[in-house]
């Protein structure tokens, strides 16, 4: 697997070799030792998967310490515009983001470490998106703050009437509004 550096250095691509043929095709989509030794020692305790139509955007959501959550994305079917926004406070970067299409094609997968907010839309007619964690799900500690802050200024590559939300991302607030618990 290839690790490729973003404009946020903790935010990181994993390119994995993919090996195909007149067959098919096969790629090592994880291995914890590889993992560990090229981007982070990690321990992901939960796989997760998605099935979403063109429009939703799931996001931008992190879950607050103790539950705070690293993750690793893919998309499996389709394509996503995947984001990773740096809240952690005092760091170089806060409030910048990386923005990465995912794709059953490229195959890439995308690093988000404890202390940034993490979303997606679908671009694609339907999607499959999959990730692993490394802390298990709380709902009490869950958070997160608006795709459209104006702050941010993330073009999902969506037209506005095509985004789909969930009522509790409708009602996130922004980042100038966010008391954030990650420091640099």
């Amino acid at each position: 697997m290839e690790v490729i550096k973003t404009e946020i250095p903790d935010v990181v691509i994993i390119q994995p070799k993919i090996f195909g043929d007149h067959r098919g095709y096969f790629f090592e989509s994880f291995n914890l030792k590889t993992f560990n030794e090229k981007v982070i020692k990690t321990d992901f305790v939960q796989d997760n998967e998605s099935k979403s139509s063109r429009g939703v955007l799931r996001g931008l959501h992190f879950q607050k310490p103790p539950y705070a959550q690293a993750k690793l994305v893919r998309c499996i079917k389709g394509c996503v515009l995947d984001v990773a926004v740096d809240i952690r406070v005092g760091s170089p970067t806060y409030g910048k983001y990386v923005a990465i299409e995912l794709s059953e094609e490229n195959k890439q997968q995308l690093f988000v470490p404890r202390g940034f907010a993490h979303g997606y839309s679908v671009l694609s007619e339907e999607a499959i998106f999959a990730y692993k964690v490394d802390n298990w799900y709380a709902p009490e500690y869950d958070s997160g703050i608006r795709w459209d802050d104006t702050d941010l200024g993330i073009d999902w590559k969506l037209e506005m009437e095509e985004v789909k939300l969930s009522e509790k991302d409708s009602n996130l607030l922004g980042l100038k509004d966010l008391e954030s618990p990650f420091k640099y």
